[in-house]
């Protein structure tokens, strides 16, 4: 995708144009909207993902960035005209200049991070003031997908139960343990018949497990993993936050109410600032009534972690995934990554994680990857606000 569009002006508070009218209506009624939540840093991509460089800008797996590549997935059922980006005030331009056909009204700028309750919320109250019943399904800008056909007929089965009055998400079927997902049961009772499969109703969502917790959910075969991929429609979605959330509800409508008025900037920013951050999963999917799930395998990853990109690139004879120059002797099953373009020597060391970058070196065991968060919490304890 082109990368040429200069800047565009985007105040703290989002300031831009009225959301636009076109889309197109979809079979059974109802139009479909993409909302792609954009924020993190991905601290556990550390020294090469930072808070002004953030994951879902960087071309991680192929020429473009990860928020582009969303973008393009979601491109065979959304018009750029029905996607909507939410972000903060610091990626607004370099979005806007990675998204050249996104229109400028559908960039949505949230004046501080509050979790993806208070940023689909916005997104849904703003698509259901010019489009009262649409379909929207929200997905994060930092995932891969490798079978786009599995994506899509997940995607359409999510959509005929949306339109049923259920809230939906696309749950991954696991291929291992994971401690760092959140997981949805499912139960048996299959709540929508649809052409690529049934939707079943969800038993309950459960955060992040030990390890043998995890065992037992893959073993038991009723468990998948949560991407944040859900669908709904904007009318469904926000009775759901006038009964669970009604604080947060009032709130982002008199956002919504008044985005089209000159004292929005104002408005917004009282309102934002009084808001609690909370997530759409915990604030209302974990509590919501008709909650649905569709069993999807896709190739998904939320590549967290240095050890999960590495496992999403190509390896060498010797099993070592390179983007960079690398020269070896008896190192085995590594990832290592250069932004330097400088050579990278390794002899005799297995499962490691080499990242050079222009201003720090990272080296960690691999099975360890995850915590690389705990080194940005140390950089930021030690006020080394540079390096983050």
């Amino acid at each position: 995708m082109s990368q040429g569009r200069p800047p565009r002006a985007a105040t703290a508070t989002g300031g831009l144009a009225p959301l636009g009218h076109r889309s197109v209506a979809l079979p059974g009624g109802g139009r479909f909207w993409s909302v792609i939540p954009a924020g993190g840093s991905g601290t556990r991509l550390w020294p090469v993902s930072r808070a002004g460089r953030p994951k879902f800008l960087l071309p991680l797996l192929g020429a473009d960035s990860l928020l582009q590549q969303t973008v393009d997935r979601l491109a065979a059922t959304t018009a750029p005209e029905r996607t909507l980006v939410v972000c903060g005030p610091a990626h607004a331009a370099a979005v806007a200049r990675q998204l050249p056909q996104l229109p400028e009204a559908n960039l949505v700028v949230e004046p501080s991070p509050k979790n993806t309750g208070p940023a689909i919320g916005l997104a849904a109250a703003l698509i259901a003031r010019h489009d009262p019943d649409a379909i929207m399904g929200s997905f994060a800008a930092d995932h891969d997908v490798r079978d786009r056909a599995a994506f899509g007929r997940a995607l359409a089965a999510a959509t005929e139960a949306a339109r049923a009055g259920w809230l939906v998400t696309i749950g991954l079927t696991p291929t291992r343990p994971e401690t760092g997902y959140g997981y949805i049961e499912r139960t048996d009772e299959a709540v929508v018949a649809t052409a690529t499969g049934p939707v079943f109703r969800s038993a309950r969502f459960v955060e992040k497990p030990a390890y043998d917790q995890a065992a037992a959910y893959v073993a038991s075969g009723r468990f998948l993993w949560n991407a944040s991929m859900f669908v709904w429609s904007v009318r469904s979605l926000l009775a759901e936050m006038a009964r669970l959330q009604p604080a947060l509800h009032a709130a982002l409508l008199r956002i919504a109410d008044g985005w089209d008025d000159p004292t929005r900037d104002e408005v917004t920013a009282e309102v934002w600032a009084g808001l609690a951050p909370v997530s759409i999963d915990q604030g209302i999917m974990e509590h919501a009534e008709k909650v649905a799930v569709v069993p999807a395998e896709m190739g998904w990853s939320d590549v967290g972690d240095w050890h999960g990109l590495g496992d999403l690139l190509v390896p060498d004879a010797a099993g070592n995934a390179v983007h960079g120059d690398l020269v070896q002797t008896g190192a085995t099953n590594s990832v290592v990554w250069s932004e330097t373009g400088r050579l990278i020597a390794m002899v005799g060391v297995d499962n490691v994680v080499v990242v050079d970058a222009p201003d720090a070196l990272l080296i960690a065991d691999r099975a360890q990857a995850q915590e690389v968060r705990r080194l940005v919490d140390l950089l930021r304890e030690g006020q080394r606000i540079d390096q983050l």
